[in-house]
């Protein structure tokens, strides 16, 4: 009876560890793929701009939603896996650092966007009174896009070790 018990715990102790490889995989793919890939292509084969940055935006959206729940799915298994010694991991820390950038960029900056979208009415954005606040906030949330981005790569590259 215990070989099974010990066997089931393996088994699910590798499945948790494939389960954070794989989203981290998700995670960092699809945020690269999105922001350095799919966007730009869109603004340069789409000549409606204001078209371009809506579906831009829902794919950011996505990922934004992919990311939180992949960062506590991640930051949970760590502390699991090591208790309060997870405090000292690096990886913790790069993963807590992810998920504050996706929350601070979806819940606040992205949040004012939409407002500012929104109050321009049928109008582009970039062509109403807000547009220089609108254009600061979009160079704010690419920055913070580019550092989550960076610690994207750093989380992908330890990938390997989250399930040791």
């Amino acid at each position: 009876m215990s070989f099974i018990s010990e066997s089931a715990v393996s088994l699910s102790a590798r499945f948790a560890g494939a389960l954070a490889r794989a989203l981290v995989t998700l995670w960092v793919g699809g945020m690269w793929t999105v922001g350095y890939i799919a966007a730009p292509v869109l603004f340069a084969m789409l000549d409606d701009r204001m078209m371009a940055g809506n579906i831009a935006g829902r794919f950011f959206t996505v990922m934004a939603w992919i990311g939180m729940w992949t960062a506590v799915y991640l930051l949970v298994f760590m502390s699991a896996r090591r208790g309060r010694a997870v405090l000292g991991d690096k990886l913790f820390w790069v993963t807590a650092a992810m998920l504050v950038c996706v929350a601070v960029g979806y819940f606040g900056i992205q949040a004012e966007m939409a407002a500012l979208k929104a109050g321009a009415g049928s109008l582009d954005v970039m062509e109403s009174a807000s547009r220089s606040k609108f254009a600061m906030l979009h160079g704010v949330s690419s920055a913070i896009y580019l550092v989550q981005s960076v610690l994207g790569i750093w989380l992908a590259a330890g990938a390997r070790r989250l399930a040791a």
